[in-house]
């Protein structure tokens, strides 16, 4: 079974994204907002996929507050976890916003908060996981 890899800071939101990938595309998820544990769990190969929050409040990495651009851009530079697909999810969906997130980040995709279509949502998320 996929795993996707959900780091996020609000547990509300954790909540939703987990019940949705759970019920509507039988995905396991792990969660966790520590900057270091996403890079450890992208490169065990134990998650097909990133939903990252782009403003995480509370994340660090190595001493420096870092936001999910930055988590992503480290993922997209690592040779070990460059080909795993990353989808930024925010709330600030201003016109402009997506691609300049997408171009700064080098994610694979973008969904804005809340999420208001969950068959999209689940459709977005495994049009970009590869099968195992």
């Amino acid at each position: 079974m996929a795993t996707v890899l959900i780091v996020e800071d609000d547990p509300a939101n954790i909540l939703v994204f987990s019940k949705i990938l759970k019920k509507r595309a039988q995905l396991d998820v792990i969660h966790t907002e520590d900057a270091e544990e996403v890079v450890q769990l992208a490169e065990s190969g134990q998650v097909d996929l990133v939903l990252m929050d782009v403003s995480l409040a509370h994340t660090s990495y190595k001493g420096k507050p870092m936001d999910g651009i930055a988590i992503t851009q480290m993922l997209k530079a690592n040779e070990k976890t460059a080909h795993l697909p990353v989808i930024l999810v925010t709330a600030h969906a201003m016109r402009g916003d997506r691609e300049s997130f997408l171009a700064q980040s080098g994610a694979d995709s973008y969904i804005s908060k809340p999420v208001v279509d969950q068959q999209a949502f689940v459709d977005q998320i495994q049009s970009l996981m590869t099968p195992a």
